[in-house]
């Protein structure tokens, strides 16, 4: 039989968990299906990473976050994600795909597939929530060699490159953040970014640590510079001011240049996305797109600017998504 529910919510992140608890508490059946686990981009951070928010600007639907410190770990953000989804009872169908939508509203069928053992199975709903994050497929550098075992565009933790020749593509968060851990462990870093120095969304406490190893050479930098080729034992390295290409040796490359979100079923169903700065047409008031009865929630409505949405103001998406549907109906 096919399951039938108000609200089908795609993704249970951090913004899907918020979103399916703001439709729970506005009386409506929400399911959430995610293809992973919840919050499966969480469970991917470093081990021993902390947040650049506090936990209080984490919190959902008023349920405390309380944390011995300012800013919670990667860990304590886990539990406290489950707690919600279990404080609000929500119905998760984790690591059950959802392949397709089809129909319009009030009558969308979705199809699914569970991890586990294939099935596929339809379901329908009057309203549709993407929440799908930002996290699909990432950045990929587009030059040769990227397809080397030794290439990663993730980052868990230092200790497997200990005397290892490592290069860290980019100067954001996390590349700065594993470049130092890297460092720590007694890995031989250098930097490759195409700007003038760091970003300047590094986190403030951060930022003296890694000037200062980059002041005294301990993580040698080439800034104003691309990955030109990637070889097994060196990557080739282009100055773009100068068009100069350097060899330096390598053992391991991390390609810490972002992701980008899925917008495949967005598309498949008509909605409308800007091609200069990627994001869904939606109203802000509501968060439907152009198609009536599809919503965008979180880091989906930052477009090719994923630092424009975090947890701490896409958690509010639910409960405007929520009123909207009320509304309506």
């Amino acid at each position: 039989m096919t399951q039938v529910m108000d609200v089908a919510v795609i993704g249970a992140g951090p913004c899907g968990i918020a979103a399916g608890a703001a439709l729970k508490k506005a009386g409506l059946k929400a399911v959430l299906f995610d293809k992973g686990c919840i919050t499966a981009s969480i469970v991917d951070y470093p081990p021993y990473m902390t947040f650049f928010s506090t936990a209080r600007n984490l919190e959902l639907e008023d349920v405390p976050f309380v944390v011995p410190g300012g800013k919670p770990t990667r860990q304590e953000a886990l539990i406290y994600y489950r707690r919600v989804t279990e404080h609000f009872e929500l119905d998760v169908r984790q690591y059950e795909e959802v392949l397709a939508v089809e129909g319009k509203h009030p009558s969308f069928s979705l199809r699914t597939r569970r991890q586990s053992d294939g099935e596929e199975t339809v379901y329908e709903a009057d309203s549709v929530v993407l929440a799908t994050g930002g996290f699909h497929e990432p950045n990929f550098l587009d030059v040769p060699g990227e397809d080397l075992p030794k290439v990663m565009h993730y980052y868990t933790e230092p200790y497997p490159y200990y005397d290892q020749d490592v290069v860290v593509v980019g100067a954001g968060n996390s590349a700065v953040e594993s470049a130092l851990e890297l460092f720590r462990a007694g890995a031989r870093v250098t930097m490759v970014h195409f700007g003038d120095t760091i970003d300047r969304g590094v986190k403030p406490w951060v930022v003296p640590d890694i000037a200062n190893r980059l002041e005294k050479k301990e993580i040698p930098s080439l800034f104003r510079s691309r990955i030109h080729e990637i070889r097994p034992r060196s990557v080739l390295v282009e100055n773009t001011g100068t068009g100069q290409i350097t060899e330096i040796p390598n053992d391991f490359v991390f390609a810490m240049t972002g992701w980008r979100p899925d917008r495949s079923i967005l598309k498949s169903l008509g909605v409308h996305i800007d091609a200069e700065t990627g994001i869904p047409k939606h109203d802000v008031r509501s968060m439907e797109t152009n198609v009536r009865g599809i919503y965008i929630a979180g880091v989906l409505a930052a477009g090719y600017n994923a630092n424009k949405i975090f947890i701490e103001n896409g958690k509010w998406h639910g409960g405007i998504i929520a009123q909207s549907i009320i509304h309506r109906s």
